[in-house]
């Protein structure tokens, strides 16, 4: 079997897409490859929290973006809200760039964007695919193909590993301060969340993988009773203590 990995840096982190099968170089992975990208792009280009240009810069300003996404995507942050109880809240979240109160939803765009990216990979044909954006990552293997091992980092040296997972299909999310410190906010005391390192979790769908494990990390080691609610899911905690903890569902080592 025969495996290529496509790789490009979308909001500004790297996105990297592992494909196996019989010509993972060949012409229709390279076009499922380049309308990945470029989904992520036009993400990046809506949605981001750095850029004067975005549309949600302009709702900022007071503007109504027409981009039917955009109206997606509000609605789904209320969603989220309103599964994780308020412990996901992208309202009132610092300016990554000024420290001002704003709206910002990165917490739920980026496993979404990718989520919907995946699309032009599941017309593929008798191919299995690995899509991780900065660590975010959803698989797909085909029924004779091996499952996808993903390794979850230690978050006090990302050169080792806590544990390794195999996936054959669905989500795994992690949320945390190891690569960019205390910048998750606890919606209920409006301070970054400190409390735990680094929160895992696994699921069918990228995006609410990754809400869930935002929304942990926000309201702390005591989420981790929430996360095991919650069906189809598993979780990995690792607390600020370095406490490692993990709800009924997730896999044994």
């Amino acid at each position: 079997m025969n495996q290529r990995a496509y790789v490009e840096q979308i909001m500004g982190l790297p996105i990297s897409l592992h494909v196996r099968g019989e010509d993972p170089d060949g012409p229709e992975v390279r076009l499922g490859a380049e309308a990945v990208f470029a989904e992520l792009r036009r993400f990046d280009a809506m949605f981001s929290p750095y850029r004067d240009d975005s549309d949600l810069a302009r709702f900022e300003r007071g503007e109504r973006p027409d981009d039917p996404l955009f109206a997606e995507m509000l609605a789904l942050c209320d969603e989220a809200r309103a599964r994780t109880g308020g412990r996901f809240d992208p309202r009132g979240l610092p300016d990554p760039r000024t420290g001002t109160p704003r709206f910002d939803p990165s917490g739920l765009v980026k496993g979404w964007a990718v989520e919907r990216s995946a699309a032009h990979l599941r017309k593929l044909r008798r191919y299995s695919w690995c899509l991780n954006a900065g660590g975010d990552v959803l698989v797909h293997a085909e029924e004779d193909h091996p499952a996808w091992r993903v390794g979850i980092e230690h978050p006090d040296d990302p050169a080792r590993l806590l544990q390794v997972i195999e996936r054959r299909t669905g989500a795994v999310a992690t949320s945390g301060t190891a690569h960019r410190g205390a910048h998750i906010v606890d919606p209920a005391t409006g301070q970054p969340a400190t409390a735990v390192q680094a929160v895992t979790v696994t699921g069918p769908q990228l995006l609410w993988a990754d809400v869930y494990a935002t929304a942990a990390a926000a309201a702390g080691p005591r989420s981790l009773e929430w996360l095991g609610t919650l069906d189809d899911h598993a979780a990995l905690l690792v607390s600020a203590s370095g406490l490692v903890q993990c709800t009924e569902a997730w896999p044994a080592p």
